[in-house]
């Protein structure tokens, strides 16, 4: 099963939904957004279950997670949306991602310009 709704919300099962033990591809991010965005858009609260997930890479979590912030607020993320069954490393590579995403998200420009300062 790829996800089931229950009075806390919709739990989506990571593994179910990509068919892999490895969370590394865009394209796999992409179905984790997707079907987070259909819940939120019904104003769900939405489980992500990273049970039996082996590896994460910042690819699969920023298309995943990370494009939410160009979407949703904050605030919005936060109440609605747990994590659920992450290595440390995830937590680790899921904070950078969050953390640059809420950057890229507020002013686009901003991370250019670091990454060009960082260039320069």
């Amino acid at each position: 099963m790829i996800y089931f709704e229950t009075m806390e919300g919709t739990t989506i099962n990571i593994v179910n939904t990509i068919g892999d033990l490895f969370g590394v591809e865009a394209e796999d991010g992409q179905k984790v957004y997707e079907l987070v965005r259909k819940a939120f858009e019904n104003d769900h609260k939405v489980i992500l279950s990273f049970v039996n997930i082996e590896m994460l890479t910042t690819a699969f979590l920023n298309t995943a997670i990370g494009q939410l912030y160009k979407d949703y607020s904050e605030s919005y993320i936060k109440e609605h949306l747990q994590v659920t069954d992450m290595s440390d490393s995830g937590k680790v590579a899921l904070k950078r991602v969050v953390d640059t995403a809420k950057l890229f998200y507020s002013d686009p420009d901003a991370l250019e310009r670091s990454i060009n300062d960082l260039l320069d």
